[in-house]
């Protein structure tokens, strides 16, 4: 059923638009051997994967730093795997990291497409706890900025989703109001409960299938996105 009333529509870009899992893996795989780290790739991804999402909650929930972040979820993976690591080889990590992601830009499968069919129709915006420096480059490498009216990052005002503020934020700088909008992102609780506390209606993009309320609109895809809108 297509939902009525909505004039704006604002993404999530990590794990929604923009492929992180398949970028993250490539950039990895690249730093450890400028680096000569002597690791199996899949082994420290799989513990990497579950410690990031960690850290990445005490960020958004104002208790680390992003210096904290960038440097605690390598050392602690390192840790799990018994690989030691000089610490100032993390720090280079932690920096050549950040440095290379943006040279591999996978998007997840129709997400032009899906972004050429809304743009017609839609004033369309980026609302992302990512850190803006390497947020502004994924959009830019990967062609599709241009879609977009407004890019809201967590660091733009010093909060993350799921706080209401970053909302009224977002909402206030695209020059459009609660009822006229809808947030599509894959974070249940940053994108998806943080939209809908303020009265804002979403799109759970449900990747994995994780058991949710039923009454919330879920795609698994991003075409699916033509069912609602």
């Amino acid at each position: 059923m297509k939902i009525k009333g909505i004039t704006d529509v604002f993404f999530d870009l990590d794990h929604t638009l923009w492929d992180f899992d398949k970028n993250s893996a490539l950039t990895f795989d690249k730093i450890f051997k400028i680096n000569q780290i002597e690791i199996n790739l899949n082994d420290f991804l799989v513990h990497y994967k579950a410690i990031n999402l960690q850290y990445w909650k005490l960020y958004r929930d104002e208790k680390i730093d992003k210096d904290v972040l960038r440097f605690g979820r390598l050392n602690d993976t390192f840790s799990v795997l018994n690989h030691t690591v000089e610490k100032e080889i993390i720090q280079k990590l932690s920096t050549d990291y950040i440095t290379y992601l943006t040279d591999n830009n996978y998007l997840y499968d129709d997400a032009i497409t899906i972004l050429e069919y809304l743009h017609k129709n839609y004033n369309l915006h980026i609302l992302s706890n990512g850190f803006e420096e390497v947020q502004s480059k994924k959009l830019t490498k990967s062609n599709i900025l241009h879609y977009f009216k407004t890019i809201t990052n967590g660091e733009d005002i010093g909060v993350k989703k799921p706080n209401p503020q970053i909302f009224h934020y977002a909402i206030e700088k695209a020059n459009t109001n609660i009822a006229n909008s809808i947030m599509i992102g894959d974070g249940y609780e940053a994108d998806i409960l943080g939209a809908l506390n303020i009265g804002m209606d979403v799109i759970f993009f449900d990747e994995f299938q994780k058991p949710v309320e039923s009454n919330i609109k879920k795609i698994n895809n991003l075409i699916e996105i033509k069912k609602y809108l």
